[in-house]
C-alpha cells in the first residue's frame, strides 16, 4: 500500500511528492550511475545517463519482486545543477519512459564530484515492495 501525502492547501508539487507512506517490504538501493551492467559508460549526455541510472535501479528493484511505482524515495546527486536545469526537457522524458508517471518524495543536489570521474548522476532509491 502506497499513500501520496499532500497537505491541504499546499501547491501540488511538480515531478515529485511531498511524502510518501507505505507498507511492505523495504528495499535500499544504493547509489545508480548511468552505466551498463558490464560497468561501461555509453554516454557522456547528462539524460542518457540518467535514464541508465533510473533502469539500474528498477533492475535492481525487480530482484526484490518491485516495480517502479513501489519506489517511496529518490536522491539525485548531480555534479553539474545547470546541467541538470538544461536537460530537464529530456530528463523528464527519460524519467517517464522508465519510471511512468509515478512520482516519488525525491531530492536533489548538486555535489562537487561522484567517485566515478565519467558520472554525471547518481541516484539511490528506497522502495516499499507491498507484502
Amino acid at each position: 500500500m502506497l499513500k501520496i501525502l499532500q497537505p491541504p492547501g499546499w501547491a501540488e508539487p511538480k515531478g515529485y511528492a511531498n511524502g510518501v507512506a507505505a507498507r511492505g517490504a523495504f528495499v535500499a538501493i544504493g547509489g545508480q550511475i548511468g552505466w551498463n551492467a558490464a560497468q561501461a559508460f555509453e554516454t557522456d549526455d547528462f539524460a542518457a545517463q540518467a535514464r541508465q541510472a533510473l533502469a539500474n535501479i528498477v533492475a535492481v528493484l525487480a530482484e526484490a519482486g518491485g516495480r517502479p511505482e513501489h519506489i517511496v524515495r529518490m536522491t539525485w546527486y548531480v555534479v553539474d545543477r545547470d546541467e541538470y536545469v538544461a536537460s530537464l526537457r529530456e530528463l523528464g522524458r527519460a524519467y517517464r519512459e522508465v519510471i511512468g508517471r509515478h512520482f516519488p518524495a525525491m531530492t536533489a543536489v548538486e555535489v562537487s564530484r561522484l567517485v566515478e570521474p565519467r558520472a554525471k548522476v547518481e541516484i539511490e532509491a528506497t522502495a516499499i515492495v507491498p507484502d
